[in-house]
């Protein structure tokens, strides 16, 4: 299995172990006297299974990623740091953008007036620089992710 096949896996096993906690909720308490649709004990039994098949997954996943480098030389885990690092930096950068887009408060010339301390075109060139630096690193992960074996 290639390893972007493991995690297009590892996702339908998360949305399979929301939909199983979403059943056993549903039927761990019903009214006296009723009986649940399906006994929350076979879900438990299912959600135990899945569980277990999803930590072996998620283990060989992150193996692969220590092991395995994308084009530039660094593994797959450091650029999967790096990729969360700037996507971090990207979304501060956008909300200090955001925030400095205040509607005008002043009703006279006496009330306080906003001014921007920072260079918005500056800050925006930040922004649009990381979001082509995520681009390409997306795509070189995404690359690695086809031509890794993963094995589980």
């Amino acid at each position: 299995m290639k390893l972007a096949e493991a995690l297009l896996l590892r996702s339908d096993l998360q949305k399979k172990l929301a939909s199983l906690q979403v059943r056993a909720q549903r039927y761990a308490i019903v009214q006296e006297g009723e009986k649940p649709a399906e006994d929350p004990q076979v879900i438990f039994r299912e959600i135990d299974a899945i569980a277990q098949q999803f930590e072996r997954l998620i283990y060989a996943i992150n193996r692969a990623n220590l092991q395995n480098a994308i084009k530039s030389g660094i593994t797959l885990t450091e650029a999967l740091a790096h990729r969360d690092t700037l996507t971090l930096r990207h979304r501060i950068l956008i909300s200090v953008i955001e925030a400095c887009n205040k509607p005008p408060e002043r009703y006279g010339v006496k009330e306080i007036r906003w001014v921007t301390t920072i260079s918005i075109p500056a800050i925006q060139q930040q922004v649009d620089g990381l979001a082509k630096e995520i681009r390409e690193l997306n795509a070189a992960i995404q690359e690695a992710g086809w031509q890794v074996e993963l094995e589980v």
